[in-house]
């Protein structure tokens, strides 16, 4: 029998912004009404669950937990800002944690890097006992935008004003969110039910979540990246992941027009388990990535590791540098000094052995000032990562 879905819609208020009278949407509190069909969507449910059991047990195994959260964080990071239009590369953020020129606007890799601070920003207050509040995403706002192209766009505040998507005015836009002066109340009920756990699975509560902060649409920018944040913050506050490493935005960008599809569709038919099977295949498709990525990884390290062996009396000091380029893959020789407390004579030898290897390579083409690339590493982690045309911006 088919479910009449229209009770699901939102309202529409007439405002007038930039000149115009438009029709703003104001979605309905969550949850949804009629319930979500859970029957329809049991099999991937249980699959993602198992498949992020599999993700966060990963890290029982792992060399180096560290070593991996640092890395899939800035993978998420650097996918996230790419589906905005950033045109960073993984190389790009690390070369500016670097303090290095990087090869595209500077404004792109800041994008990435304050991300990055929003995201662990977040973890860090969620592990101490703070809960995924409003106050919480103001703060996680603030740094976000902190920097760069955003920072006149009233970091840590929701708007006071009216804003759009798609479209070059509010006349012929594609979206128009609620009203700024129902914003509050709107962030108010979504903040109700982040916190009640009675109504559906976590992982239905993210997909859901997400998709009513995107059409709340709270700040004047970076509320999409800001609503990809908040899936791994719910995740790793209700104990899902121990640690952020699921790179979702992986399946987003992949996807992106079908992204942006259904988060309309969910707004226009009310058609909310169409977005859900989507984002649950998201979740397998990139947790199962994810521990494939993690073997891989465990698997170079320790080839790379025998080959090290191989070198003899060399081989101490070549493998310490091998531990340091694994915390960070594009390093030069001050770098590594400092962080190995050896002589700049001993590292400079090191990277000449692991160069004959094939491990590192040089990537400024300088005579000083060089910078050498664990190469494997990060063709490993770059997979998927390269940057989307300016055109195909969200």
């Amino acid at each position: 029998m088919q479910v009449d879905l229209s009770s699901r819609l939102g309202t529409r208020k007439t405002t007038t912004t930039a000149g115009e009278k438009v029709s703003a949407y104001v979605p309905k509190p969550l949850p949804p009404h009629p319930p979500v069909d859970v029957a329809r969507l049991l099999g991937r449910l249980d699959k993602a669950n198992l498949a992020l059991g599999r993700l966060d047990g990963i890290t029982s195994i792992l060399p180096s937990t560290r070593l991996f959260v640092f890395m899939y964080v800035r993978k998420e990071a650097l996918l996230s800002s790419q589906i905005e239009g950033t045109q960073s590369s993984l190389s790009d953020l690390l070369l500016f944690e670097n303090h290095e020129e990087p090869f595209v606007p500077l404004d792109d890799v800041q994008e990435v890097s304050t991300y990055i601070a929003a995201m662990e920003h977040g973890l860090d207050r969620i592990a101490g006992g703070f809960p995924l509040s409003l106050r919480l995403i103001k703060e996680m706002h603030d740094i976000l935008l902190k920097t760069g192209r955003g920072s006149s766009m009233q970091p840590g505040e929701f708007r006071h004003s009216q804003n759009w998507i798609g479209g070059t005015r509010p006349g012929n836009a594609l979206f128009v969110p609620p009203p700024h002066e129902l914003v509050d109340d709107c962030m108010g009920a979504l903040e109700k039910f982040l916190h009640d756990r009675r109504t559906y699975p976590v992982l239905i509560r993210a997909a859901l979540a997400h998709v009513q902060f995107e059409t709340i649409h709270p700040f004047l920018d970076g509320n999409g990246r800001l609503g990809r944040l908040l899936i791994t913050l719910l995740l790793c506050e209700e104990k899902v992941l121990s640690e952020p490493l699921l790179y979702l935005s992986l399946h987003l960008k992949t996807h992106r027009k079908r992204y942006y599809d259904l988060l309309q569709l969910v707004r226009e038919t009310g058609d909310w388990e169409a977005w859900i099977e989507f984002f649950l295949d998201g979740v397998i498709e990139t947790a199962e990535q994810g521990i494939s990525t993690a073997r891989r990884l465990q698997a170079l390290f320790q080839e790379d590791r025998v080959r090290i062996n191989k070198l003899g009396r060399a081989s101490p000091s070549a493998l310490r540098l091998h531990d340091a380029f694994q915390l960070l893959p594009i390093m030069g020789v001050p770098e590594a000094a400092k962080r190995l407390a050896t002589s700049q004579p001993t590292i400079q030898k090191s990277i000449e052995h692991m160069q004959e290897l094939g491990i590192v390579r040089e990537v400024t083409g300088k005579r000083r000032k060089r910078l050498y690339r664990y190469t494997r590493y990060l063709e490993i982690l770059d997979e998927g990562t390269e940057p989307l045309p300016r055109s195909e911006k969200g």
